[in-house]
């Protein structure tokens, strides 16, 4: 495991239980999408699961043997002491479990923090049986490639573990390339309200200021593509793009 990848698992770690009581993560309709995507499958592997949000909601659809990984081992602990699932830690890139292992795989706001998208791609094609489903989620980029700068910057700057943010064009040819048909495609947004996002992975005062700023001084069509809400100089809330993609492991 690289050094960076050890950083992002004790960031992430450390952040176990916040993430099991954040209302981004545990509540949602999106969760429940991406579970009914996977009804006819017998066994689901829920990649990044987090605090295991996505893995309990595919359990909960009657999926009967569910498997939620996660690179922090104390997410994989949250998940299995919070959800009937089995529990695995392991890198998102490099999968330890063999060819045609699952029927359905999930993964659920997290893709943005690999280093290496198209190995997790790679990785969640060689691990489907034929035929299997991929039901994935993430906030993703603007096309415009200005704007979409501007989140991965305002991102990774409140975040160190952010990689960068694609937009669903680049999304769509990976998992084609990787042998998955792209069935279906949801696009919306999500809605971060300012302080909890920033209190979330511990903002120090200063970027909090300078994230302000940039929300103030958005590149054009910023403001309303993000739907940014202001209280004074002060964010309030703004909305996050995010995609769910429905493939399919191609016979």
């Amino acid at each position: 495991m690289t050094e960076e990848k050890r950083a992002t698992a004790s960031h992430f770690g450390q952040a176990a239980d916040s993430y099991f009581e954040s209302e981004v993560h545990r509540l949602g309709a999106d969760r429940h999408t991406l579970a009914s995507w996977c009804t006819d499958a017998t066994r689901a592997l829920d990649i990044a699961t987090g605090a295991g949000h996505t893995a309990g909601a595919v359990a909960e659809a009657g999926v009967s043997n569910v498997v939620a990984s996660d690179i922090a081992p104390e997410m994989v602990t949250t998940a299995v002491r919070e959800y009937p699932v089995a529990g695995v830690v392991a890198d998102a890139e490099r999968l330890p479990f063999t060819a045609d292992s699952f029927d359905a795989v999930t993964c659920r706001i997290a893709a943005h923090h690999f280093p290496d998208p198209e190995a997790f791609v790679a990785e969640t094609a060689r691990i489907l049986e034929p035929g299997g489903v991929l039901a994935f989620e993430d906030n993703v980029a603007p096309e415009d490639d200005t704007l979409a700068d501007f989140l991965n910057g305002v991102e990774r700057l409140r975040d160190p573990t952010h990689v960068e943010l694609y937009p669903v064009s680049q999304w769509r040819e990976w998992f084609e390339d990787a042998g998955l048909e792209v069935e279906e495609v949801e696009t919306a947004a999500i809605t971060l309200q300012f302080e909890p996002w920033v209190e979330r992975t511990n903002v120090a005062a200063e970027d909090i200021a300078e994230l302000a700023r940039r929300f103030r001084e958005a590149p054009e069509g910023g403001h309303e593509l993000f739907e940014v809400e202001f209280d004074g100089d002060s964010v309030v809330s703004f909305a996050n793009p995010k995609a769910l993609v429905r493939a399919r492991k191609m016979d």
